[in-house]
């Protein structure tokens, strides 16, 4: 079974988090769910480093990278995938949407009434504690 190292933004603006939504893939369960930008770490690349290119390539957007939140393991059945989310910030909620089927901007108490791949549940219940405790 393939393993994945791969890196996510939970990137905040105005008190809102960005949301992407998946397009069609061919395992239909991650088709069409929602996730946090983000890709894969490439080989001599720190997170930090994977996760600003990623955040380039994905979305044309600068982002500053704030603080480690969660890690993830999660094994789906193709394939697993060990997930390093950082809050992070941007100038701007404009940017370039080149490789997801939709995105939405949600305050943190509202990100549970998404769709999400299921990696994500342990992160989306991070951010809702991270939240209360910061509010």
């Amino acid at each position: 079974m393939k393993h994945f190292n791969v890196v996510a933004a939970i990137i905040r603006v105005d008190g809102e988090i960005l949301c992407m939504q998946r397009g069609k893939t061919k395992y239909e369960y991650t088709s069409m769910k929602w996730e946090f930008p983000g890709g894969k770490i490439e080989p001599g690349e720190t997170p930090e480093e994977a996760l600003h290119r990623e955040i380039r390539e994905e979305l044309e957007i600068d982002i500053q990278v704030d603080q480690h939140l969660i890690t993830v393991a999660h094994t789906y059945p193709d394939f697993s995938v060990t997930l390093q989310c950082f809050l992070c910030t941007a100038q701007t909620k404009t940017f370039t949407m080149r490789e997801h089927n939709s995105f939405i901007w949600t305050r943190p108490e509202h990100i549970d009434q998404l769709d999400w791949v299921a990696a994500d549940d342990e992160v989306i219940a991070r951010i809702k504690s991270w939240a209360a405790e910061n509010s």
